[in-house]
Order: structure tokens, then C-alpha cells, then sequence
């Protein structure tokens, strides 16, 4: 009898104490881990995830060009320094003088008689008289300006297709803050899930612990027979597997959340899974979507930069007119620098004959590309009306299978404490009592995934509408009757 005894209370010890240091080490886990609200990590993500920093600069680097492109209209001025070899200087005689007049012929007799009367020759004379106009070495400098007045529109179209560039950087950068938002709530309440199923599973295996504890009594009181012992251990072990599996989920959830925000510990999620009363109607969401999808916005920039495409290519066909001045800075001591003029200005007009760069095939690429991309975003507000449905209703359907198993949990919870009653008083099998165990785990769960399922539906759907910050409005906004 006193063996009968102590070997109970030292194994009912020893559960005890094996539950006490279980949850002794899970407190201290939590203790190690970072507390973060869903808005806090949110903010971590934006201001740390190497993905969006890396769109931030896209945008950057775009403005920087539209910057440039507005100082197309502007005056252009350079300094121009040249030097020049040539394979002799560059001179004039009176011979190349007259050789190059209509009537020089005429006036080689009156040549003739200044050399003779000079004591000369004709060759004589024609060397004495033969100016050095420039030097065969030249070096010269000035200052050149050209300022554009007309160009066909096509300094307007290479600014409008700037703006364009920021406009689709900027939605590439929306869109990847979009993609990161739904990835973060489904690790996010993924760890708060996980958790949810390991305290389910912790609770299912200390009420499996308590029966088989039961059980060993009433086997050894020979209330039960030897099977039922061994059921109750069965379900204990097959309890601690899957309460380990658990672990190891929210281990890996855990991980996968703590390398999206760059923690090196673990983050311990401050906001529960939530449920609300009602939504807006779907129409809402289809209209907001079609509009507001940065996916929408993204291809409408890539239409800007068409149309401003195709404004370029029609500039090809007009003409160019533009100011230009010269100033000379520096010049060689010689006739020809003080014949030539220290500045000058002037317009200019320039107009494209027959040309090779293909403005016509350019102008109907340009065309193409606006065409397609009006295809594309007609496919794409189909997919995402789509999208948007089956969203909203997997958001209806968790939150109505959440609050379909309201009494499938009372009825597990009242199972759970009829069946191990009646098992002590012997009208229940083991069975029994672990099958009820598991329906309550299962009823748990069950209950868990399917606020996960809603959680996640609802921030796609937020996603899709190009709105993460609602999400935000929801979680507060959320239904009594989960917390």
C-alpha cells in the first residue's frame, strides 16, 4: 500500500515540475525577446529593409535627372581652347592677289613698271609684297554660348519623360512598400499564431499529463485495465511530439520575422490576432483598388514616359531655332586674327531634310508602346477585381468560421471537464477523455488559424488597394468578442 503510494506522488512530482521549469524557461525566453508593435515594425521595415532603400535611391537618382532635364531651356555656355599645326603659314602675294581678281590680268603691266621703277623683278617685287596672314602654329580661345528657342517640343517631351521616370520610380517604390507590408503581417501574426498554437498545445499536454496521472492511480487501484493506461501514455507522448513541433514552428516563424525586421534576437509580437464586426462593401475595395494599385499607378508613368515618347519623335519633323554668340579671348598677333571680329551673335534655323535615325519607325513604336500599355492596365484592373473578390471573401469566410466554432469551443471545454469526471468515477474510457482533449486543441487551433486567415485576407486586400496605413484603422477598430 505505501508502495502503491509514493510512486504516483513521485511521478505527479515530477509532471509538476517538469510544467513549472517548461513554463519558467518560456517566460525567459519571452523576457529575452524584443516587444514590437505591428505600427513599430512597420517603421522598422521602411526605414531598415535594404529592398526599399535601394527604391528610395531609384527615386532619388530620378529626380536628380529631372533636375537636368529642366535645365534644357537654359543658355549654354563653354570656353573653347585650340591649337592648330599647319604644314606652312598661311600667306598672300600680290601674284595670288591678282590671280584671283576677274580683271588681274590687266593690271600685271602696271606691276611690271612699279618693279622696274623700283629697281626690281616681278619675283622680287611679289615677295617684298607678300603678307604673312597667320602663322602655321595657331592657338586661340573663346567663349561660345547657344541658347535654344524652338526645338519641336522636343525639350518639353525629354522633361515630361523625366517627371514620368520619378512618377514610376516612386510607384516601384509603392509597390515594393505594398509586397513588404502583406509579408510582414503574415510573419508578424504568423509568430503570434504560432505562439497561440504552442500555449494550445502546452494546455493539451498538462490536461493529458493530469489524466494519465489518473490513470495510473485507477490502474492500480484496479478500476482500469492495463490498456487504458496505455492510452492515456500514448496520447501523452503523441502530446509532447506535437507540443515540440509547435516549438519548433514558432521557432522558425520567430526567425523568419527577426530577419525581416534585422534583429539579431528574437521579436516577441505585441498585437494579437483580431477580428472586426463588418467591413465596407466590396465595391469599395474594387473601386480603390482600380485606382490606387500602385501595380495601376506604376504602368500609368510608363504611359507618361509613351506619350512623351512620341512627342519627341513628332518634334524630329520640326525645325530648330537657336541664338548663338562667339567671343574671342585669345588670339595670335597676326592679319588674320585682326581681320576676323573679337564677337559676334546671331540666330540660327536648322530644318530636317531626310535625316537616317528613323523618326517615322520611332513615332509608331512610340504609338505601339501607349497601346500596350493601355492593354495592360485594362488586364490588370480585371485581375485585380479578381483579386479583390476572392480576398474580401476569404476575409468573410475566416471571420464567419471564427465565430461558427464559438460553440463547437464551449462544447469542448464542457467535454473536456464531463469526460475526465467521468473517467475518475470510472463511467468514461481513456479514450474518451483524450479524445476530448484533442477536440478542444483542434477547436483552438482551428479558431486561430482561420483570425490568421482573416488578418492576412484583410491586409492583402489593404495591399491591393494601394492603403496599407488602413490596416492600421482595422486593428483598432477591432470586434470585443476576440479579446
Amino acid at each position: 500500500m505505501i508502495r502503491w503510494f509514493v510512486y504516483p506522488g513521485v511521478v505527479l512530482a515530477a509532471g509538476m515540475l517538469w510544467v513549472v521549469s517548461t513554463l519558467t524557461c518560456a517566460a525567459a525566453a519571452e523576457t529575452d525577446a524584443i516587444g514590437l508593435g505591428l505600427a513599430s515594425a512597420w517603421q522598422q521595415v521602411l526605414a531598415e529593409n535594404d529592398g526599399l532603400q535601394a527604391m528610395q535611391e531609384e527615386v532619388r537618382e530620378a529626380e536628380f535627372r529631372r533636375d537636368a532635364a529642366a535645365d534644357l531651356y537654359w543658355l549654354e555656355i563653354g570656353l573653347s581652347v585650340d591649337y592648330l599645326y599647319a604644314d606652312s603659314d598661311v600667306t598672300l602675294s600680290p601674284s595670288q592677289l591678282l590671280g584671283s581678281m576677274a580683271g588681274g590680268s590687266q593690271l600685271v603691266p602696271y606691276v611690271s613698271s612699279i618693279a622696274a621703277a623700283s629697281g626690281m623683278t616681278v619675283a622680287q617685287l611679289d615677295r617684298a609684297l607678300t603678307s604673312r596672314i597667320a602663322d602655321r602654329q595657331q592657338i586661340s580661345s573663346s567663349i561660345r554660348g547657344f541658347w535654344p528657342l524652338y526645338t519641336g517640343g522636343r525639350i518639353e517631351a525629354a522633361q515630361e519623360a523625366a517627371l514620368g521616370r520619378v512618377n514610376e520610380a516612386d510607384k516601384r517604390l509603392k509597390n515594393g512598400e505594398r509586397e513588404r507590408f502583406e509579408t510582414l503581417v503574415r510573419h508578424y501574426f504568423g509568430v503570434v499564431l504560432a505562439s497561440t498554437v504552442l500555449t494550445t498545445r502546452h494546455e493539451t499536454e498538462e490536461g493529458l499529463r493530469r489524466h494519465r496521472e489518473h490513470a495510473l492511480l485507477l490502474e492500480q487501484h484496479g478500476q482500469i485495465p492495463h490498456v487504458e493506461r496505455m492510452q492515456s501514455e500514448a496520447a501523452l507522448d503523441k502530446a509532447v511530439v506535437e507540443r515540440k513541433k509547435a516549438l519548433r514552428d514558432l521557432e522558425i516563424a520567430e526567425a523568419a520575422l527577426s530577419k525581416m525586421l534585422k534583429n539579431d534576437g528574437a521579436v516577441s509580437p505585441e498585437d494579437a490576432l483580431f477580428l472586426n464586426d463588418t467591413l465596407p462593401p466590396m465595391q469599395e475595395f474594387l473601386d480603390l483598388a482600380v485606382n490606387n494599385h500602385p501595380g495601376i499607378l506604376l504602368l500609368a508613368a510608363k504611359r507618361e514616359q509613351a506619350q512623351a515618347a512620341e512627342k519627341a519623335e513628332k518634334g524630329r519633323y520640326h525645325p530648330t531655332i537657336g541664338m548663338f554668340g562667339s567671343y574671342q579671348v585669345y588670339e595670335q598677333d597676326d592679319l588674320a586674327a585682326d581681320l576676323l571680329p573679337d564677337w559676334l551673335v546671331g540666330i540660327g534655323l536648322q530644318v530636317p531634310l531626310v535625316e537616317r535615325s528613323g523618326r517615322s519607325g520611332l513615332l509608331n513604336a512610340a504609338r505601339s508602346a501607349i497601346r500596350r500599355i493601355d492593354l495592360l492596365t485594362a488586364q490588370m484592373k480585371s485581375d485585380l477585381s479578381v483579386l479583390v473578390e476572392r480576398s474580401y471573401r476569404q476575409a468573410e469566410q475566416a471571420a464567419e468560421e471564427y465565430r461558427g466554432l464559438r460553440s463547437s469551443l464551449a462544447l469542448a471545454e464542457e467535454t473536456v471537464a464531463l469526460r475526465s469526471k467521468s473517467f475518475n468515477q470510472g463511467m468514461s474510457t481513456s479514450l474518451d477523455v483524450v479524445d476530448a482533449e484533442l477536440f478542444l486543441a483542434g477547436v483552438k487551433t482551428q479558431r486561430a488559424l482561420a483570425l490568421y486567415q482573416y488578418v492576412t485576407a484583410l491586409a492583402g486586400l489593404c495591399g491591393t488597394t494601394g492603403t496599407p496605413e488602413r490596416f492600421f484603422y482595422y486593428q483598432k477598430t477591432q470586434s470585443n468578442e476576440v479579446r
